[in-house]
């Protein structure tokens, strides 16, 4: 369908909405939902993605947390690359994060990973986790102004497209070293 398209745009966009629904927002294996079609209508509007990410992610997370099993349904290459860049200590070079050309994604798929890596071990990798192990901020996260509250609140809230989770201050300072 998308390959033999005459309209280029349309087919750009169709690619585009494939992989928002199939890889971005999985709910359905092989199908794409009517919510991640209207999500996509209002990115061409020019919304940021971002926050309706991390909520979906959050809670599939939370969800698989709460059952003690399950699968996670949502981006799994993003959780890779959160998980890569924050579980093992590499080696960064800081001045990066100043750079207009850096791509952390690009840097990480280039990078050589550990393949073929069992689930018994990244059950122990979870398991034996220390503070020390972990990297609470990403080298490549430049220093801002973080939203760590919503009024009186004392979290801030993330909707995604089948649900909402709130994003709680603590981790938030932890995670930028505050």
């Amino acid at each position: 369908l998308v390959k033999n398209h005459l309209d280029v745009l349309k087919k750009v966009n169709l690619f585009a909405l494939a992989i928002y629904g199939l890889i971005v927002f999985p709910k359905v294996l092989g199908h794409i939902e009517v919510a991640v079609v209207d999500f996509f209508e209002k990115l061409r509007q020019g919304i940021n993605p971002v926050p309706t990410i991390l909520a979906e992610t959050f809670i599939s997370l939370n969800n698989c947390r709460k059952k003690g099993e399950g699968r996670f349904i949502g981006y799994t290459q993003l959780l890779n690359v959160w998980i890569f860049s924050h579980f093992w200590k590499v080696e960064h070079t800081s001045f990066h994060m100043f750079s207009k050309t850096f791509a952390p994604l690009e840097t990480h798929v280039e990078k050589d990973w550990p393949k073929d890596v069992t689930e018994q071990h990244w059950v122990s990798v979870f398991q034996n986790l220390r503070t020390e192990d972990i990297t609470w901020r990403a080298h490549w996260i430049r220093p801002s102004v973080l939203l760590y509250k919503c009024g009186n609140q004392d979290s801030v809230p993330l909707l995604g497209l089948w649900g909402g989770v709130g994003y709680a201050p603590l981790m938030v300072q932890r995670q930028f070293a505050l």
